[in-house]
């Protein structure tokens, strides 16, 4: 068996994020969750309020033998708008920022990396806002936050938000899905 590696990432809304993760190739498991805010074990409510500091997170177990960090950051920056501050399209508040919160130095280092590339490149039209920052009071989200969008395709935000990122998360990303 492989050895895993863990990254914890913040691009708005959970449910998009983790959704999307679980199904390419080399993620063990895509955790929906809540970090770096200040308060212990916060529910879904407190974090909403937007005054407790969390962002809402996918934390990722993944076999860096089969998808490296550098893939994984590259399909995050596929999947949200990283220059929105603060929010993702309707979704707005400080737990909705863009975040890459890193668990060593390498990953601060290769978090840097791609955002100065994607700066560079003028990739998008504005500036990207992504915050680097050491991963800090992680917490998973309540169970019924966990593969959200698989178990409530219905839900009125899956269907007008999250279907559509994943559809062209999938056609874009055909070839690392599982």
């Amino acid at each position: 068996m492989s050895n895993t590696a863990s990254a914890t990432l913040a691009g708005g809304c959970f449910w998009c994020i983790e959704s999307a993760f679980n199904q390419v190739q080399g993620i063990k498991l895509a955790t929906s969750g809540y970090a770096n805010g200040h308060l212990d074990s916060p529910t879904y409510e407190q974090v909403c309020k937007g005054d407790t500091g969390h962002a809402e997170v996918v934390r990722l177990e993944y076999f860096p033998d089969q998808i490296s960090y550098r893939e994984i950051l590259e399909i995050f920056f596929a999947l949200h708008d990283p220059t929105q501050l603060n929010r993702q399209g309707n979704d707005i508040g400080t737990q909705y920022r863009s975040g890459i919160f890193y668990h060593d130095d390498e990953q601060k280092a290769e978090a840097e990396k791609i955002i100065a590339e994607i700066t560079e490149e003028n990739i998008w039209p504005n500036p990207v806002v992504t915050e680097v920052t050491p991963l800090n009071n992680y917490f998973a989200a309540e169970d019924y936050h966990q593969s959200y969008f698989k178990n409530n395709p219905q839900n009125q935000y899956c269907a007008m938000v999250v279907a559509p990122k994943l559809a062209k998360f999938k056609k874009t990303f055909a070839q690392r899905l599982r």
